[in-house]
């Protein structure tokens, strides 16, 4: 698959998509970038925003399967990765396959499970694979990770430890749509036969595996790498941060870059693409410090100050 295969297909996707959830085009573009970037999502928002339908419409519009797992505090390892189960026909134990296995997954409310839970999805996300009873299997590919956790509601949550939020790519939030979004909401719930609706699969998961493969081809000038690698250390010596971006987050911020390149048409990253994807690529990897949380520092915020002070590089 060459770039402008890539990018007509990144295109349709994102305008199916966008018939079916009603939202700002940049958001569903950030989740595209995980996708292509071959890394995970993390919502954040509030319920009722339309974060299961857009996961969801996500998946049929790549024509990839899903599943959806509902978090709880009383919620297994085995209850995410599968189990055991004895078989009295063949007298032995066969492997029941869990939620984790297919290629979207809906990781709803992730906060609410417990650490080990928690765990359990850590290393399917970095690895691909998942290990359960010392036996270890791979997981569909491509495999994907759209999770969402409510930042209102705190009371009986287990917050995401900063080595597994490090391994999404994307951190974005959907936000409230505007007045003629929320009309037209009201327009679908009024036929009860439009209040979700359906679309069409526009790729097959082979043709989603080359999509993945295609920011590869993607060129990033040195000028650029030294860029990108400004940012991250710009993070690391603002006063406000306790711990600054780690080296995965300079690759991670890298790889997306590629990935919107792709999508907006490019066979090259320029430093616009840079900016665009470093707030929703870098604000969630940092830690603040005790003062600049109870002073409410926003982290994008930060990540705004860091891209103003550093130079950017000028294309020739």
């Amino acid at each position: 698959m060459n770039g402008t295969q890539a990018t007509a297909d990144c295109e349709a996707v994102l305008e199916t998509i966008g018939e079916a959830v009603i939202c700002d085009r940049s958001f569903l573009e950030e989740i595209l970038v995980g996708v292509v970037g071959r890394g995970h999502v993390l919502l954040e928002d509030v319920p009722g925003t339309g974060k299961t339908l857009t996961a969801r419409t996500v998946a049929t519009a790549l024509g990839l399967s899903f599943s959806r797992i509902q978090f709880t505090p009383d919620l297994l390892p085995a209850d995410v990765t599968g189990t055991h189960i004895f078989n009295e026909q063949d007298r032995e134990f066969e492997f029941s396959e869990g939620p984790i296995f297919a290629n979207i997954v809906l990781a709803d409310e992730i906060n609410r499970a417990p650490p080990k839970t928690q765990a359990a999805l850590l290393e399917a996300m970095e690895e691909g694979q998942v290990t359960v009873d010392g036996a270890t299997r791979q997981l569909p590919d491509p495999f994907f990770v759209i999770a969402t956790q409510n930042p209102v509601e705190q009371e009986g949550t287990f917050p995401l430890p900063e080595a597994q939020i490090d391994r999404f790519l994307v951190k974005t939030e959907m936000g409230y749509p505007d007045e003629a979004g929320e009309v037209e909401l009201l327009r679908r719930r009024a036929g009860r036969e439009t209040t979700s609706p359906s679309v069409e699969s526009i790729l097959e998961p082979e043709q989603v595996a080359t999509l993945r493969r295609v920011p590869e081809t993607i060129r990033v000038d040195d000028d650029l790498l030294e860029y990108i690698a400004a940012l991250s250390r710009g993070t690391r010596t603002d006063g406000r941060v306790e711990t600054g971006v780690s080296p995965r987050g300079t690759q991670r911020l890298f790889e997306a870059a590629r990935a919107y390149a792709v999508i907006v048409g490019r066979e090259y990253v320029t430093p616009d693409d840079i900016k665009r994807v470093a707030k929703p690529v870098l604000a969630h990897r940092l830690v603040l410090t005790p003062d600049a949380t109870v002073n409410g520092v926003e982290k994008e915020r930060i990540i705004e100050s860091v891209l103003e002070s550093v130079p950017v590089p000028t294309i020739e």
